[in-house]
């Protein structure tokens, strides 16, 4: 698996991300249109020219054939610039293969020895029992709950927080 920054050559790759019903079932969006999908490459386009950076949208590859199979997030705060949030879709046919572990390694490694941050944290909802497994086994801790933490079109919903220190990250 790798990591790169997205292209406009890669809507319709993370079309099948962000459009899909199931692989954005636990996403505080409904499944967005190609034309949105669109709008979102070209606004990480945009981001990865910014100085300083904040945000890096990347595309996931396959090892073997560099297919896009999915996208992962890491979005550094400003009032905070050691600490960043990441987030991750992958296609429903990836799921199952622990490829969501293996990304949250990948992002960590990318954030901490590439970027110098300190914390990295990820929010999910309270029923994505596969992103807790693979949070938890990508050595992040569960911080706790967070009540009414992102509207989704179905209504307000709580968001687990897990996060991961360097000095953690580095004594696994």
């Amino acid at each position: 698996m790798g990591l790169r920054d997205v292209t406009e050559a890669d809507v319709t790759a993370l079309h099948a991300v962000y459009g899909n019903p199931e692989a954005t079932a636990y996403m505080p969006f409904a499944p967005r249109t190609l034309e949105q999908v669109a709008t979102l490459v070209k606004d990480a386009i945009r981001a990865a020219a910014a100085e300083p950076r904040r945000l890096y949208a990347l595309a996931v590859t396959d090892a073997e054939t560099r297919e896009v199979v999915g996208v992962a997030r890491l979005h550094i705060e400003a009032d905070h610039p050691h600490s960043a949030e990441i987030g991750l879709g992958l296609r429903p046919d990836q799921w199952g293969r622990g490829i969501g572990t293996d990304l949250i390694r990948l992002v960590q490694s990318f954030g901490f020895k590439e970027l110098g941050l300190h914390r990295i944290w990820g929010a999910r909802a309270p029923g994505n029992l596969p992103a807790q497994l693979a949070m938890l086994t990508a050595g992040m801790i569960e911080e706790g709950r967070v009540r009414h933490h992102v509207q989704t079109p179905s209504g307000w919903r709580d968001s687990i927080i897990h996060s991961i220190i360097e000095d953690d990250w580095t004594d696994r």
